[in-house]
């Protein structure tokens, strides 16, 4: 919705006349003006309505070029026209109005008008009107980058100790009170001509202290999970992850995002290729794995009772935790996991990597019962086995196949356990999760020239079944291997019969030529 401001000034006729209805028509208006009128500077004497809309947009066409500068902080500046801020001739509407003065009415009414502009000219101002969510827009997309932002004080392990690292603090624009400033300057103030204006500044605090961070030193939830079958590259990704999220401090009341800390999933931000679940199909993206760090964190998050804000399970099972246990994210899907922290004191993430396990500890002041203690339990409500697909393949030989394999579907559920002394206080459902089934599918080669090989073949993929089908597969392999040994068997057989030959062939030769020298 466009917002107008701008000088209240309007031109001044008399009461009867402000009560007359508009006469500004899209037809030519050729009434002209009495002398005496002016609109600021502009001697509208005899100019006609419509020559005197042109002048006066003119002038406003010319003030749209005048120089706005927006002061920040520091000597930074930033400079707009005032036609980037929506300046419009706000009162255009008003000439019919004063086209009116001296005459209309009576002749004594008029003759009395125009005495009194002969004494003293009618000098209407114009009005300039901005638009207030142009004037907001340009603060935040230009003069907000210049903001420096406070940063608290954190904390940073050192030798297995914690050191405390101080805080600064910043200074930030008021968006909205600077919005109010600009339109108030320009409404008021401004002249037409290139003007400044102080923005509204506001100094920004840091939080925490050395005496509030030293407190920091309980364990309050701590989780680890393995990628002991990864490759390289899988492994290489969830270490960068760790790393972008190892050491935060989370001040209390405070939101963390994952997605905001390790992302953008690039190779300059240290991601590989690597496999990942999109769209509930098994692909290679630029950080695959990642997830593995967000779940991790999840749990140790959930047993450090921290509120969780946004969490997502897996479009498919994942196998490094049980069913719910899962915190997907997803930049195409939009899924990140945030969670709050919701004690009264900050909390420090550590996260460690190694011997392909990956680790997070969230530190910080133990309030617990000592006898109070904390599990979750995943429980399975329904499975569905994996479906099974099979295709063939002409171009691939008989007895070869490839095999992808499918993706059990789970409905799960998590349950937060709470004991004290041993005795059972407590459970909560945390999440519902249900996760898609995938087909196995297997594709058989069925290029040869037997037919009863071909046949074969053919029948067993008509059966769908994935496990049939490879076994026929591997029989017929199997046969061929057979065959193939027994002719390499014969042609070896043979090569050696040739070469006993030849080699009794050269003995011959050898004794005549003796017997003929003797």
């Amino acid at each position: 919705m466009k917002r107008t401001i701008g000088s209240l000034c309007l031109f001044a006729v008399s009461a009867c006349i402000m009560m007359m209805p508009a006469m500004h028509v899209n037809a030519e208006d050729t009434r002209t003006f009495s002398e005496g009128i002016y609109a600021d500077d502009i001697d509208l004497s005899g100019m006609t309505v419509d020559e005197a809309e042109k002048k006066i947009q003119e002038r406003v066409d010319e003030r749209k070029n005048s120089t706005i500068t927006l002061n920040i902080v520091d000597g930074k500046q930033v400079s707009v026209k005032a036609s980037d801020l929506g300046l419009t001739w706000g009162n255009e509407a008003d000439l019919s109005a004063a086209a009116e003065i001296g005459k209309t009415g009576n002749i004594i009414k008029r003759y009395k008008e125009n005495a009194e502009l002969k004494k003293n000219k009618k000098v209407c101002t114009i009005k300039y009107d901005f638009d207030g969510d142009k004037i907001a827009d340009v603060i935040s997309k230009q003069c907000d980058q210049y903001n420096h932002e406070a940063v608290n004080a954190t904390l940073k392990k050192v030798d297995g100790s914690f050191v405390v690292e101080d805080g600064s603090a910043g200074s930030v624009i008021d968006d909205k009170a600077s919005a109010s400033k600009v339109s108030e300057y320009l409404s008021k103030e401004w002249d037409g001509k290139d003007g400044s204006i102080d923005l509204v500044v506001k100094t920004e605090q840091p939080k925490g202290s050395k005496e509030e961070l030293s407190k920091i030193k309980d364990v309050l939830g701590t989780f680890t999970t393995s990628y002991g079958t990864s490759g390289a590259e899988r492994c290489q990704n969830i270490a960068t992850g760790c790393g972008h999220i190892n050491g935060t401090t989370v001040y209390p009341g405070d939101e963390f995002s994952v997605y905001k800390a390790i992302s953008p999933f690039s190779e300059e931000n240290g991601y590989a290729l690597a496999g990942s679940y999109e769209n509930g199909q098994v692909v290679e993206t630029l950080g695959g794995g990642i997830c593995q760090v967000s779940t991790t964190l999840y749990n140790a998050v959930l047993r450090a009772e921290l509120e969780v804000t946004e969490r997502h399970n897996h479009s498919l099972i994942v196998t490094y935790v049980d069913p719910s246990d899962d915190a997907a994210i997803s930049e195409s899907a939009g899924k990140d996991f945030k969670f709050v922290n919701n004690s009264e004191t900050p909390v420090y993430i550590e996260g460690i990597t190694g011997g392909k396990s990956i680790t997070f500890n969230i530190y910080g002041v133990e309030t617990r019962p000592a006898d109070r203690k904390v599990d979750y339990e995943s429980e399975v409500l329904e499975t569905q086995p994996s479906d099974q697909s099979v295709t063939t393949d002409a171009a691939l030989p008989a007895g070869k196949f490839i095999k992808t394999k499918g993706h059990t579907g789970y409905k799960a559920k998590l349950w937060k356990i709470v004991t004290v002394n041993g005795k059972q206080t407590e459970k909560t459902l945390v999440n519902s999760s249900t996760y898609k089934k995938t087909p196995t599918s297997v594709s058989i080669g069925v290029a040869t020239t037997d037919v009863n090989i071909y046949n074969a073949l053919m029948a067993a993929a008509a059966t769908g079944n994935a496990d049939q089908a490879i076994a026929t597969a591997n029989a017929i392999a199997a046969q061929a291997a057979a065959v193939q040994a027994q002719t390499d068997a014969a042609a070896q057989a043979q090569a050696a019969a040739a070469a006993q030959a030849a080699a009794q062939a050269a003995a011959q030769a050898a004794a005549q030529a003796a017997d003929q020298v003797q």
